[in-house]
Order: C-alpha cells, then sequence, then structure tokens
C-alpha cells in the first residue's frame, strides 16, 4: 500500500467535509483562502445567511489525540481575525457568521467518520 503524505491526508478530510456541509444544502464559497496571517480551510454559506469559517483536523488515528485537541485558543483566535479579513475584503463586514471546527479520523480501509462543531468560538 503506498504511504500517503499528510498534505493528502488533510486534502482528503477536507474533501469529506465539503461533502458533508454540501450533503446539507450549505454552499461552498471558497477553499482554503489565504493571506499572509494565515488560511482558511473552508468558507461556507448556510441556509439561513450565516457565514461558516471551518477549520479541518484530519488525521490517520487516534494515537495522539482527537484532532480537534489540535485547535488551542491561538488558533482559534487566529481564526477569528482570517475570518474577518475575509468578510472585510469581501465587503461583508457586518454579515453573520460563525466558527467551526471538523475533526476528520480515516480509517485503513478508505472510510472517514466527520465529528463536526459549530460555532467553537
Amino acid at each position: 500500500m503506498e504511504k500517503i503524505t499528510n498534505n493528502q491526508t488533510g486534502a482528503i478530510g477536507e474533501e469529506a467535509v465539503v461533502q458533508f456541509l454540501s450533503s446539507k444544502n450549505t454552499e461552498i464559497v471558497e477553499r482554503n483562502w489565504r493571506i499572509r496571517e494565515g488560511e482558511i480551510d473552508i468558507i461556507a454559506l448556510g441556509s439561513g445567511g450565516v457565514f461558516s469559517f471551518v477549520e479541518v483536523k484530519t488525521r490517520r488515528s487516534s494515537a495522539f489525540g482527537h484532532p480537534l485537541e489540535a485547535i488551542n485558543s491561538e488558533k482559534s483566535y487566529r481564526m477569528q481575525r482570517l475570518a474577518l479579513a475575509w468578510l472585510a475584503t469581501h465587503g461583508c463586514l457586518g454579515c453573520d457568521y460563525q466558527i467551526d471546527a471538523a475533526a476528520v479520523l480515516l480509517s485503513p480501509d478508505g472510510s472517514c467518520s466527520i465529528d463536526y462543531r459549530e460555532n467553537i468560538l
């Protein structure tokens, strides 16, 4: 079996979350939006008009802890600043938004489980 890289693992997890959100009639607005301060994995717009800025953490096992444990307070505040920067650059300051997190665990058989948490801040 071919070893998958961390970048490939992350891409698989992000794609799984995009499919998960799409199945809930959520519009994917942008993926991997990047500025000097950092990157937002997924920006989505829910049917209620609320933007979701989603941090995706993907792991091949939970041997080193649950994927969401990697989101500390520093990462949370960075996500907040990035979300506001996206809203400002897209003329959406004042729009409703939330910061979400998705933990993806990949199984050896290729399946995955998603633990999606809304409004983590």
